[in-house]
């Protein structure tokens, strides 16, 4: 078969949210070429595959890229989420992702787009239709964002073995029950589990006729203390304050989540149980209490097995019978990979620069990438935080969010964009609290002022007495 070639200053691997990001803005802020090379179908990687229900755990607004807002920016008026700003849909940020292809990077003459591809180390991409070889060429350098490719049940089959006639399906299949079931046994801990008991009380399900397998409780962060608008700044500002002096206060990692805790900042579904997992899912205070109505609770380790009559699990044994559904929500989300420089010469390796915040983070490394030439000065300002997985991985999250935070407060040209940076809603608040100020903020700032450095070496001193 005839091979083509095709050559472009940077050559993205991967169509999926972080990808979007780094295109759009190195689109806005480089005259780059660009080739985009996906497997999928459609942009927006994992958000193709996830079930139909999901949504995002934060507002639209602090998602997708900077250059075109998601969703209208309302503040929901009934559900789970009244009071807060809008959850976008999987649905809809697929589409969202869809039209920025199609009406902003194409349309650029400076993006080729090659959907249902495979890249290959060999430079030559593979087309998963017709076969057909391209020799694709960085001219710059290759951009992989697949790194923290994001795994959902419907993709990823469940890890523990299944028998003939036991019903195990991903969430996905839920929205296709086509007669009523004995029950219902959620596989699980994370936010796809918490979604899918949400969403099964909201239909109507018998919270008693839910067994809910959680191998391990999370802390989970409130939705209120990440709202993205100025009248929200006591919440989300001083969210950023009551951290830094939790920490500054603390006497051990156990008092410390017990002050986050009390302040309202961290949350867990049971209170008699002490997490033992972090992974930056959000909730808000209706749906925690919506989950606690579940009280079937199974703290046995991970299943191994599911027989027709019994669920096995690394420290014990459950019923169950053939007309139970069983709803694998175990996939294990966003791999933990360790941390790797980001810019590799050649090679860009997006990550997360900042906590929780998968987008922000692309656009920051395309704008660094655009606006400076040497790797180490662009590494120093985007050290990855790691992705969370234990509780200790909040204070490692919140120290280096603190001195990448100090890194960034040095350069006035890099201040300039974040504080007009969609995606960073944070510094564009803080920018005008300081341009506006009035008492209340004013006080937030200086509380948060006040406890940043001594918050930042007591979280050094736990995490190091911890480790």
């Amino acid at each position: 078969m005839a091979e083509s070639t095709l050559e472009a200053d940077y050559v993205i691997v991967g169509a999926g949210a972080v990808a979007m990001a780094f295109a759009d803005t190195l689109l806005s802020d480089s005259d780059a070429t660009m080739i985009v090379v996906d497997r999928r179908h459609k942009p927006g990687g994992h958000w193709n595959d996830a079930y139909p229900f999901v949504r995002l755990h934060g507002p639209s607004a602090n998602y997708g890229v900077n250059s075109r807002q998601l969703g209208s920016g309302c503040i929901d008026q009934i559900g789970l989420n009244r009071g807060l700003y809008e959850l976008a849909t999987g649905p809809e940020i697929c589409a969202y992702f869809d039209k920025l292809m199609h009406q902003r990077l194409l349309p650029s003459g400076r993006v080729t787009y090659l959907p249902l591809s495979e890249f290959g180390d060999d430079g030559f991409v593979t087309s998963r239709v017709s076969g057909a070889r391209t020799c694709v060429h960085a001219r710059g350098k290759t951009v992989d964002a697949t790194f923290a490719d994001t795994r959902v049940p419907a993709t990823h089959p469940p890890s523990f073995a299944v028998a003939r006639g036991v019903r195990c399906v991903p969430p996905n299949a839920l929205v296709r029950l086509s007669e009523p079931c004995t029950g219902f046994v959620i596989i699980g801990a994370g936010k796809t589990a918490m979604d899918t008991a949400v969403w099964l009380l909201e239909q109507g399900a018998d919270p008693d006729s839910i067994t809910w397998i959680r191998p391990r409780d999370a802390w989970l962060l409130n939705r209120t203390n990440m709202q993205p608008s100025f009248d929200f700044f006591a919440d989300t500002i001083g969210a950023f304050a009551v951290e830094m002096e939790a920490a500054r206060d603390a006497s051990s990692v156990d008092d410390l989540f017990a002050r986050l805790e009390a302040a309202g900042l961290l949350r867990r579904i049971d209170l008699t149980v002490t997490p033992t997992m972090y992974r930056c899912a959000v909730v808000s205070d209706a749906e925690l209490e919506q989950m606690r109505r579940i009280t079937s609770v199974v703290r046995l380790g991970h299943v191994t097995a599911i027989e027709p009559e019994r669920i096995v699990l690394e420290h014990g044994v459950v019923p169950t019978s053939p007309g139970h559904v069983h709803i694998h929500c175990s996939a294990d989300g966003i791999p933990r990979k360790p941390p790797a420089p980001i810019f590799q010469g050649g090679r860009i390796v997006p990550q997360y620069v900042r906590r929780c915040s998968p987008t922000f983070s692309g656009a920051l490394v395309a704008h660094l990438e655009a606006t400076l030439a040497d790797d180490s000065e662009k590494n120093a300002l985007c050290t990855p935080v790691p992705i969370p997985d234990e509780p200790l991985d909040w204070l490692r999250i919140q120290l280096q969010d603190a001195r990448s935070s100090f890194l960034w407060s040095k350069s006035p040209d890099l201040q300039k964009w974040l504080i007009g940076a969609r995606l960073d809603t944070f510094s564009a608040m803080i920018a005008r609290a300081v341009q506006q100020p009035t008492p209340a903020n004013s006080a937030i700032l200086g509380r948060y002022g006040q406890a940043i450095k001594p918050g930042v070496a007591q979280l050094s001193r736990l995490l190091a007495q911890a480790a």
